[in-house]
């Protein structure tokens, strides 16, 4: 099967045409900067070619275009945000997308393009099956115990405000593969996984199933990020609304958009461009402290939460390609001498292809 992964994000598109057979990626492309004036794509080898494209629908058209006649059985979505009910992949209808409308909510940055994604998909291309893979899913495993919050427990039954957790494509990629390195069956293994870019998020994995996660209710929730903050005393809240004259949406688009390493160090939220300035300047030390400090304290909570850990994963833009990052965290737990260290890519795209592969046999 040649699935085409679409992955429509809250300004990018994101899009590769993988052969599940060979499970190999034969074209990929980016459209990034949606809705503003540097739009840009890239395609296959070619570099950054700008263009104007107001909006997602643009950026789908635009997508098929430069695809052509190339030929696929099926395209397979990343959505978000599942909310409870969507815990395995789905075909697309309309009626799905309907019920989808409803959770938006959930992930207002995010789910609203990715569901006009899947609608531009269904009207250029009808007789293709469309696919929708949830960020969500991996965790609906976790017990109550671990995803409830101290609130009324009528605000969970109510209005669904529970810890739902994100990346879990990439958690569940990732986990499999270590328990591959590892030579064991993965219900027999206890995994830290560690997805660390500009959105970061780290995940417990007893015996193949997440039993906690640090994000949360939204993806803002948990460890410090690129540009979001990760946890913090929600009594911050109206103190930056009074101090910053924000209104409520102005305040989570600043907590989302503006803080974590980019507020922190001031410059960027680039690791690379803090990693030039490491020793040098104060404010990229304090950076990176309250960062690895951040990932520690997780790591060691599931390790504790689990009873035990087999191996901790990395994986992410930082995970993968920063080392010194993943040392001055590792140095942490070498009292558990048996702990594996394992550096895996991920790979969500395959991951949503060989999904769409299975539920469509």
């Amino acid at each position: 099967m040649k699935v085409l992964v679409v992955n429509s994000g809250s300004s990018t598109l994101k899009f590769r045409i993988i052969d599940t057979k060979n499970e190999v990626t034969e074209i990929k492309g980016a459209i990034e900067k949606i809705g503003e004036k540097g739009a840009f794509y890239e395609f296959g080898k070619s570099g950054e070619t700008k263009f104007a494209c107001e909006n997602h629908g643009m950026a789908i058209r635009k997508m098929f275009e430069l695809l052509g006649d190339i030929k696929i059985d099926c395209i397979g979505h990343r959505v978000v945000h599942g909310g409870e009910k969507w815990t395995k992949p789905v075909v697309a209808t309309e009626k799905v997308l309907l019920e989808l409308d409803k959770i938006s909510y959930l992930a207002p940055l995010h789910n609203p393009a990715n569901i006009l994604g899947v609608r531009e998909c269904m009207k250029i291309m009808p007789a293709i099956r469309n696919v929708l893979v949830f960020d969500t899913a991996f965790h609906s495993t976790m017990p109550r115990s671990a995803f409830l919050y101290g609130l009324a427990y009528e605000d969970y039954q109510n209005y669904g405000i529970r810890k739902y957790g994100f990346h879990g494509t990439s958690h569940g990629y990732v986990s499999r593969e270590a328990a591959k390195v590892l030579n064991k069956p993965i219900e027999q293994l206890k995994i830290v996984t560690c997805h660390i870019g500009s959105g970061a998020s780290i995940c417990a994995v007893d015996g193949g199933k997440s039993v906690d996660t640090s994000m949360g209710f939204t993806p803002l929730a948990g460890v410090v990020m690129g540009t979001r903050c990760g946890d913090l005393d929600v009594s911050v809240v109206p103190v930056l609304c009074k101090k910053h004259k924000f209104s409520v949406d102005e305040c989570l688009d600043y907590l989302n958009k503006k803080c974590g390493l980019l507020g922190l160090f001031g410059k960027s939220n680039d690791m690379r461009d803090i990693e030039r300035e490491f020793g040098k300047n104060e404010r990229a030390e304090i950076a990176v402290s309250v960062f690895v400090n951040s990932l520690v304290k997780y790591i060691g909570a599931f390790i504790a939460e689990m009873g035990g850990c087999d191996a901790i994963v990395w994986t992410g833009g930082v995970g993968v390609n920063r080392p010194w990052i993943v040392d001055m965290a590792m140095t942490h737990f070498d009292y558990l001498p048996n702990v594996k260290r394992l550096v895996i890519p991920t790979n969500e795209e395959l991951e949503i292809a060989m999904e769409c592969n299975q539920i469509l046999k």
